[in-house]
């Protein structure tokens, strides 16, 4: 079981001195990778705990990629809806080249209106339009002679590294049966086993029925402080149901506070990576 954590784009702490020192210091941890949000437009009435101030999700991981040398870069979601397919796909592409394959894509379909209103997006299309994107990002990576057809034109999808892994956000029947379609695994917003038991199931069933190896399933989770034993024994619960990576999420304002956050994490990886 990897695990990992997530770093704050949003807020007082949304600096580049202190999400470079958190990428840093979640690598220097031994930590298997760092996940980072997407939003884009928030309104002024649910800006509480961001006051609106939010990086860009992509150019942050494109930024981070050029000081880290080993961790994995996870999008803990890109909305999908929110921009082009073959811009996308360049961004996507040129992270995992650069990065030296090292990104790990968590992709979702939206919920916030007014971020859907803002982008003049018809939010009742944010399905259709993510398998669009969806749809392009397995056809142009998989593209053996690295021409892809796009309206009608082709085009030469280069640098075209290895496809990275897709994790698919969401709840219920949709989500698992577009990972199943698209993607290599799930990233539930949920890290109760009971919960998380029954659809890691379906998904399995799906993946098999579609012929590809069993579904990766990432989850964020609070991992407790100072219990090591409570820690392992949430993550062996969670990987009896099928969670094959944790993600630990943690309030901060300060690098040396993330630090604090993160050692319950580094703590139950180095324990996992000596059994």
């Amino acid at each position: 079981m990897e695990v990992g954590a997530t770093i704050r784009l949003m807020g007082d702490s949304a600096t580049a001195e202190i999400v470079s020192d958190c990428a840093l210091r979640a690598e220097a941890s031994g930590l298997d990778s760092i996940w980072v949000p997407d939003h884009v437009a928030i309104p002024p009435d649910d800006a509480e705990g961001s006051n609106g101030r939010y990086l860009d999700a992509l150019a942050s991981l494109a930024w981070l990629a050029a000081m880290t040398s080993q961790i994995a870069l996870g999008l803990g979601v890109l909305v999908l809806p929110y921009r082009r397919a073959l811009p996308t796909a360049k961004w996507l592409a040129t992270i995992q080249e650069l990065s030296g394959e090292r990104l790990r894509v968590g992709v979702g379909i939206g919920w916030m209106d007014p971020e859907f209103r803002a982008l003049g997006i018809e939010r009742r299309h944010r399905g259709r339009d993510s398998d669009e994107v969806l749809d392009l990002l397995n056809r142009a990576f998989g593209a053996e002679d690295d021409v892809v057809i796009e309206h009608d034109q082709p085009f030469l999808f280069r640098p075209r590294p290895p496809r990275p892994p897709i994790f698919v956000g969401g709840w219920g029947p949709h989500a698992l049966a577009r990972a199943a379609r698209f993607g290599d695994g799930w990233l539930p917003m949920q890290s109760d086993p009971k919960q998380l038991a029954a659809p890691i199931e379906e998904l399995r069933e799906r993946f098999e029925a579609a012929g590809k190896p069993p579904p990766q399933v990432a989850c964020f989770a609070s991992l407790p402080r100072g219990e090591l034993q409570a820690g392992l024994d949430q993550a062996e619960t969670l990987r009896e149901v099928g969670v094959t990576q944790i993600i630990q999420g943690t309030r901060y304002a300060t690098a040396d506070e993330f630090a604090e956050g993160l050692e319950p994490a580094a703590e139950i990886r180095e324990a996992l990576a000596s059994r």
